[in-house]
């Protein structure tokens, strides 16, 4: 289930809510918003492929929870995010611009050792990433459609958290064989996550 699919019936994008550790949920004030009854809107919710449950909020608000979060990188969009003016130096974690450069770096290095070691690049399967380290990275993912249309979407604090959300699955859900482990489906599944990465991300391909 993704969120353009959900608009489709809500009539507009829902808000990733949570941190998408056990499940993936999604806030609505779409019942509000169309003056619509919020429980008819939560029983058309319900009916849709993907959506394990609806709840109805005592303000109106709907909160959706999604069985397979991983399938919003099917529809994720390129988007053209301007980088905020960081500077090159320090090479350290203390600079937001280093951080944000490091992980796109990183995420062009998964695209190459993916290809030298085999990892296929099609029979993505987006239920795969529910390592919580992959589904942090969603839930930031998640925010993209929303801060694209805001007049203020706060980059300069956005990419470093999705940075450092890819650094953290990079190091302890990695996205290629290790060792003597052979690639499977759960790498080609995590080679797609980090190209998702890599399109919002800005940077140098090697650093």
């Amino acid at each position: 289930m993704t969120p353009s699919r959900l608009a489709e019936v809500l009539g507009e994008e829902p808000a990733p809510e949570g941190e998408w550790a056990r499940e993936a949920g999604y806030v609505s004030a779409a019942a509000l918003r169309r003056r619509v009854p919020a429980d008819e809107l939560a029983g058309r919710v319900r009916a849709l492929d993907g959506v394990s449950r609806v709840e109805v909020r005592e303000n109106g608000f709907l909160r959706i929870v999604v069985s397979v979060p991983g399938e919003l990188l099917a529809t994720l969009e390129p988007i053209d995010v301007p980088e905020p003016g960081w500077p090159d130096f320090p090479r350290t974690w203390d600079n937001p611009g280093f951080v944000v450069r490091y992980a796109h770096a990183r995420a062009c290095a998964v695209r190459r050792w993916a290809r030298d070691l085999g990892v296929p690049s099609s029979g993505f399967r987006a239920e795969l990433l529910d390592h919580p380290l992959d589904r942090r990275v969603l839930r930031v993912l998640a925010e993209l459609p929303g801060r694209r249309r805001s007049r203020e979407p706060g980059w300069e604090s956005y990419l470093p958290r999705l940075a450092l959300a890819y650094h953290d699955a990079h190091e302890r859900a990695p996205a290629v064989p290790v060792g003597d482990e052979e690639p499977g489906p759960v790498h080609t599944a995590r080679l797609r996550l980090a190209e998702a990465v890599r399109m919002v991300l800005r940077g140098p391909d090697r650093l």
